[in-house]
């Protein structure tokens, strides 16, 4: 995707200037170093009878194989559309619900030996059955039921936080992982905080929790990372707000091998993805008659640093690099964000 150029700075004049200094290994604020390296509600009304007493009598039926000794049959097995099974939903999805986690339970669909199904998520963790107490090996696989779910359009995971789409399930998981109702977790990188909330929550979050954040305003500002020679991993960090939302600037430094560091620059943007697509950036170092620049669109925090570094979605530059721009250990970043 072709990223519009950033806007240039006009002339030479006074720019915003920030220090982003690290805080000692185990910080909780931003800039922090490293030392080291309910039950899902589903759509429509009433299930029909006729269906819930057909998937009522597979469940009793107990029709399954041994793990293995056979095939489940494909995605297309029974195939009826929604429509051919008015209202289905809301009854024939609450037979699939696991009694652990009340996240669905997908196909391939185990049972233990006396039919109660678990999801396999929550499988994996348990020596019996929640249901039962009765042993959950041998694995016998419920190929009914997995019919009866090939039939079924499954909520989001994330419909009480205000997603709409059903999907079948072998779209489930994959929609889940990316979508915009999932909570946010803390965008801090390099600290110890486990805070997950929705996205309004995150700005109040950062400025009440880590309250060593630097916030600068204007599309044009200087991130100034100082003392860039310590050892070890570490992160600089500050915020940056303009066009009526909040852009986290990070730097962070790790040692890839022994002897070998790297610096890795992005920005964030503290919205969604589809909002982050409104906004293009640039980064660039200069000094000494020299000039590096990136220009790219921002991820959103749900995406998150490690993603952009390990898709290398961002600016890199080692340690020689960083000595040809930098100032007494010091090193700025001019810093333009422009709206696409």
């Amino acid at each position: 995707m072709t990223v519009p150029p950033a806007r240039l700075l006009a002339g030479p004049g006074p720019q915003l200037e920030a220090m982003s200094r690290p805080s000692s290994a185990g910080g909780g604020g931003l800039g922090g170093g490293k030392a080291g390296g309910g039950k899902h509600g589903g759509s429509g009304g009433a299930a029909s009878a006729a269906a819930a007493a057909a998937a009522a009598a597979a469940v009793a039926a107990g029709v399954s194989s041994v793990a293995g000794s056979g095939s489940a049959a494909p995605s297309c097995a029974l195939s009826l559309p929604a429509a051919s099974l008015p209202g289905q939903s809301s009854e024939l999805t609450a037979l699939f619900e696991c009694p652990v986690c009340f996240d669905y339970v997908l196909p391939p669909i185990l049972q233990c030996q006396s039919g109660h199904l678990v999801c396999n998520q929550c499988r994996q963790k348990l020596s019996c059955c929640p249901t039962c107490r009765g042993p959950l090996t041998p694995s016998i696989r419920n190929l009914a039921m997995e019919k009866v779910a090939s039939t079924l359009p499954f909520p989001c995971k994330y419909s009480s936080a205000g997603c709409l789409l059903t999907l079948h399930h072998s779209e489930k998981p994959d929609h889940e992982e990316v979508c915009e109702f999932r909570p946010y977790t803390c965008p801090c990188p390099g600290a110890t905080c486990k805070w997950h909330g929705s996205l309004e929550a995150v700005m109040p979050h950062l400025m009440h929790a880590h309250k060593s954040i630097t916030t600068l305003q204007g599309e044009d500002i200087v991130f100034l990372a100082t003392d860039i020679n310590l050892p070890g991993a570490v992160d600089w960090v500050m915020m940056q707000s303009c066009f009526s939302h909040h852009f986290m600037l990070v730097l962070e430094k790790q040692e890839k091998y022994e002897g070998h560091q790297q610096f890795f620059a992005v920005v964030l943007l503290i919205g969604t993805r589809k909002q982050a697509e409104n906004f293009a950036y640039r980064l660039e170092l200069n000094g000494n008659r020299r000039r590096l620049t990136w220009e790219a669109t921002p991820r959103s925090i749900h995406d998150g640093v490690a993603a952009a570094i390990m898709n290398s979605d961002c600016l890199v530059f080692d340690t020689s690099i960083a000595h040809l721009f930098a100032d007494n250990g010091n090193l700025g970043i001019n810093v333009t964000i422009s709206m696409c």
